[in-house]
């Protein structure tokens, strides 16, 4: 056999052992090493840590081969005891491999500070949706004579009124003092029978009470438009914002459209 396919042969042989070696480091690679470092087909479910403190929780992850890693924004619940879990990720039974890092987001340990909005004069539906959106509590509410039906006269924090800008912690609760519609100036009864409808309500809302139902009642013999009846009664005592109902007469041949 000549020197060249000699030589030719021991390359061949050089390289079949290289490809066999090469080879084997692969298989070995994909096959043993990498499967093992990443546990591949192992794979834990994620609990749920909501509620658990801040000092159960790593020991919790650690027992079941995961990792905890606190994720700088806390949140706040005026409920939540302080440094609880109040978010994860990933989210309860969730499939993740070993080792995988769980971010919790803690209940802090202090309530920030929000400045305390207006609400007075406001509606007691719309001031208690403001009070929501701040992240404050509602407390009492306390009723007392005024015309504003339902409208906000006071707010109040742990006792004492409270003006609009004032710090205060968030969750905080914000008592509220609110009008029940009546007045506390009691007056008399004005007697508006025999008025014309739009005289008596002009009287009706001048002396402070409000107008009421409007009931129409056919007849030939009251002038159209005309107050035959009210209730309450003339010379009765009133409050301020009490409601005034009238009865006013109309054509019997009168068509309703």
């Amino acid at each position: 056999m000549s020197d060249f396919k000699v030589g030719i042969k021991k390359i061949g042989i050089h390289l079949l052992i290289i490809l066999a070696i090469t080879f084997g480091l692969l298989f070995t690679f994909f096959q043993i090493y990498l499967p093992s470092y990443t546990h591949h087909g192992e794979s834990v479910t994620v609990p749920d840590l909501e509620g658990f403190h801040y000092d159960e929780v790593q020991e919790y992850l650690a027992g079941r081969n995961l990792l905890m890693e606190v994720t700088l924004d806390s949140g706040f619940e005026a409920e939540a005891k302080p440094l609880v879990v109040l978010k994860q990720n990933p989210k309860p039974g969730a499939k993740v491999k070993q080792e995988r890092k769980i971010y919790v987001t803690l209940n802090a340990k202090n309530a920030p500070l929000i400045k305390m909005p207006n609400l007075v004069n406001t509606p007691l539906k719309n001031a208690q949706e403001i009070i929501s959106n701040f992240g404050l509590v509602r407390g009492d509410i306390v009723y007392v004579p005024d015309i504003g039906h339902n409208a906000v006269l006071k707010q109040k924090y742990r006792g004492r009124e409270i003006k609009e800008g004032l710090e205060i912690p968030k969750g905080s609760k914000i008592d509220l003092v609110v009008g029940d519609g009546l007045g506390n100036q009691v007056l008399t009864m004005p007697n508006i029978i025999g008025m014309d409808d739009l005289e008596a309500e002009f009287l009706i809302l001048g002396s402070g009470l409000t107008m009421g139902e409007i009931n129409y009642v056919e007849t030939d013999t009251v002038p159209k438009g005309t107050v035959i009846k009210q209730l309450p009664p003339s010379g009765l005592s009133m409050r301020t914002g009490e409601r005034v109902d009238v009865w006013v007469s109309k054509l019997a041949q009168e068509i309703d459209f």
